[in-house]
């Protein structure tokens, strides 16, 4: 009879385990934001892709195993003036003609605690590719979850602003990445 209820409660156990596990994969582009931040003869400026795409897996019971890849169409960049977003696409800034899209794809999730975790990733920019950290929270709301966070580059690493504007003395070179990606959970 013990083996019995210690076999009938492992059962229990484990039902109610992954009755509770849920993933976040559905991507809201229309409840999502991709942004940026910079300073310009010091001067705080802000901007924001209109177009992008990304595909995620995340459970909060095992964010190790947790992957995400998004893909930004950078001709879709809005600076606040379309002299702005033409200067931007033109070959000196994101050559967007060459290359048209940016993409992070994580390579690994690490939680921290509480609602904090580090995504690990590759980030590519006009055919670069670099390594970096993306400290992130996730918010769970009803049937759905908010991830947010920023990260801070430096254009620079990417040739962004060439010739003319390679210099950081107009434009600087930090570039911060702010994003919000709203999921639903299947």
């Amino acid at each position: 009879m013990k083996r019995f209820a210690i076999a009938l409660f492992s059962t229990l156990a484990l039902a109610t385990s992954a009755a509770q596990a849920v993933e976040y994969n559905q991507v809201q582009a229309d409840k999502s934001q991709i942004a940026f931040g910079y300073q310009q003869m010091g001067v705080s400026m802000d901007g924001s892709f209109k177009t992008f795409s990304s595909q995620l897996r995340f459970d909060p019971a095992a964010p190790e195993a947790a992957s995400a890849a998004i893909e930004v169409e950078l001709a879709s960049v809005d600076t606040g003036s379309a002299e702005g977003d033409e200067e931007v696409a033109r070959k000196t800034w994101f050559n967007t003609p060459d290359f048209p899209k940016a993409r992070f794809e994580s390579t690994g999730v690490r939680a921290l605690g509480g609602n904090q975790y580090e995504v690990a990733g590759k980030l590519t920019i006009k055919g670069t590719t670099r390594d970096v950290v993306v400290p992130a929270t996730f918010t769970p709301q009803g049937d759905t979850g908010v991830f947010e966070g920023s990260l801070t580059i430096q254009r620079g690493d990417f040739s962004i602003g060439e010739g003319a504007w390679k210099a950081f003395d107009i434009v600087v070179n930090d570039v911060v990445i702010k994003f919000r990606i709203t999921a639903a959970a299947k």
